[in-house]
């Protein structure tokens, strides 16, 4: 009887620490990116990428390299939903619904807005590497190619 009680121990913490495994690797991706302007190559803004209580990971505009324009905060001038418009950029939720896929090692089934353009993309993001991340923005399946690629750096703290 000891040893059946022990192997059932065994198999159940050896499940856990399988799942604490994955959970650890899925939590890599939280934390601050800095993003690129697409023409220049210069610093943009800031993501945070948080995990969210439904386990699915989403992230944030919390710096802009310019946060003003015309000595006003920037806003969501370019929303489709007129009501959005006036929302700042600093704050927005610009990540969404992502999901770590262990077999890919990568977060997908996620969205992406852009807003710059006012649009939304379907999206995954995985690590290029320990400080790199690859966002893949596109318009249908992935594999058709139509979307664009993006390289965020992860970076140890919220600027200022």
């Amino acid at each position: 009887m000891k040893i059946t009680i022990t192997t059932a121990l065994l198999v159940i913490s050896m499940a856990f620490a399988g799942a604490a495994s994955a959970q650890s690797k899925a939590d890599k991706i939280l934390g601050y990116y800095l993003t690129y302007d697409d023409e220049t190559g210069a610093e943009k803004s800031q993501v945070q990428i948080f995990k969210s209580t439904n386990g699915k990971y989403y992230g944030k505009i919390v710096w802009l390299k310019e946060p003003n324009k015309n000595g006003k905060p920037k806003v969501d001038d370019k929303n489709p939903e007129v009501k959005l418009q006036s929302r700042a950029i600093i704050g927005l939720e610009m990540l969404k619904g992502f999901k770590y896929n262990e077999s890919d090692n990568e977060w997908n089934d996620g969205s992406i807005y852009n807003p710059a353009s006012g649009k939304t993309y379907n999206c995954y993001i995985n690590f290029e590497s320990a400080t790199k991340v690859k966002i893949r923005g596109y318009i249908g399946a992935s594999w058709m190619g139509l979307g664009k690629t993006a390289y965020w750096t992860k970076e140890p703290a919220l600027r200022k």
